[in-house]
């Protein structure tokens, strides 16, 4: 397979900064944090208000990307599960997905609650929660 290439959109600034006592899901305590943009993505921002739902795309820089099995939740007593059956970190391509709601927005940065993603963690994209019509 032909691999490829992503380039960040911007970064996470959060007091969140280790690993092992972030919370795991972002609805399990974790404090408001901020995502600041590239100005070249300003444009993209554009129609982003607070209140909205948003799916957020990291690229968790920190993972182990050789592992494929974790005890889930790093809980010894429960088993063995392949990565991909789990929202460990640690898996061939990192790739982060939270559920995240707008606090308040302002030039280049969004705040945002229910972010559980590291200081610095890149940012990959942004889209919209899709609500039923």
């Amino acid at each position: 397979m032909a691999g490829f290439e992503l380039n960040p959109v911007g970064r996470v600034e959060s007091p969140l900064n280790d690993p092992a006592t972030a919370p795991k899901q972002g609805d399990e305590g974790s404090p408001p944090a901020w995502l600041v943009f590239d100005p070249r993505y300003a444009d993209a921002l554009s129609d982003i208000r607070p209140g909205d739902p948003l799916l957020l795309l990291t690229w968790l820089d920190r993972a182990d990307r050789g592992v494929l099995r974790v005890h889930p939740r790093d809980d010894r007593s429960r088993p063995l599960t392949g990565v991909f059956s789990t929202r460990s970190p640690d898996r061939p391509n990192p790739i982060g997905l939270h559920q995240v709601t707008v606090l308040e927005v302002g030039d280049l940065r969004l705040r945002v609650a229910d972010l559980e993603a590291l200081d610095g963690t890149p940012v990959l994209d942004v889209k919209p929660v899709l609500r039923p019509s």
